[in-house]
């Protein structure tokens, strides 16, 4: 069976990376919740996608330089909800032990990893019980093989889109560095469809998540084909349209 994931929670739904875009997500019975993390200047883990506030916050300016007034202070568009922190977000979701997180860890606004983020999220996922259900994911190699020597026992997932492989050599080269790094390969739908029988020759359904679906000819394509798991905005489609084909 296809697992489900939301991504940001269910944005397509819900204000992404809210409180209540998670609370919501868990109650549509989403088989894992999808966020992203950064890392602030005064050592808060903070749970936002993009490195700078503009586009879905109530301010402006790079992530990393909020202060804890101040990123308490800025509401997330759509919401009465100040930027929450990965404490926030596990107290939330730790509850749900049918869920499966996956923490994409971010990079700043210049395109630099944040130092010892790998270790103080880790560090994180295991205080709130929740680190055997959770994947450290990134586009990053680096990123994850910091995740693997900081905490080998996390699991780890990749991503990676048309734009990534060329930068890499190519998906192949790409796909072939990845041996022991990751458990899960993340592609998106364009590029899963264009090389999909390259990736089939090199890699296994259950190892496969497809990303970011939100229609449902393309939902229900991939849910066809035993991908073994799908990210989506509209997590209620997809659970949907899977529970159709199940019947």
């Amino acid at each position: 069976m296809t697992l489900i994931t939301g991504h940001r929670g269910a944005r397509n739904l819900w204000p992404e990376n809210s409180l209540a875009g998670f609370r919501n997500a868990t109650a549509l019975g989403v088989d894992a919740i999808e966020f992203d993390v950064h890392l602030t200047r005064s050592g808060e883990l903070v749970v936002i996608h993009d490195a700078t506030l503009e586009r879905t916050a109530e301010g402006v300016g790079p992530v990393q330089d909020l202060s804890v007034e101040a990123r308490k202070s800025v509401r997330l568009k759509g919401t009465d909800e100040a930027i929450p922190t990965l404490g926030d977000v596990l107290d939330v979701l730790a509850v749900n032990k049918g869920i499966d997180l996956h923490v994409e860890i971010k990079i700043d606004e210049t395109g630099t990893p944040y130092p010892d983020i790998a270790a103080r999220v880790a560090a994180e996922l295991f205080r709130f019980g929740v680190s055997e259900r959770s994947y450290l994911t990134s586009f990053d190699t680096s990123v994850l093989e910091e995740c693997r020597l900081q905490a080998p026992d996390v699991s780890r997932l990749v991503s990676v889109n048309a734009a990534w492989a060329e930068k890499q050599g190519g998906l192949a080269a790409f796909i072939d560095r990845l041996n022991g790094l990751v458990e899960i390969v993340a592609i998106h739908h364009e590029l899963m469809e264009a090389e999909w029988d390259l990736i089939r020759s090199r890699l296994p359904l259950d190892r496969l998540c497809v990303w970011t679906l939100n229609d449902e000819p393309g939902i229900r394509h991939w849910l066809e084909r035993g991908i073994g798991s799908l990210t989506s905005d509209s997590p209620d489609l997809a659970l949907k349209l899977r529970a159709g084909i199940a019947a």
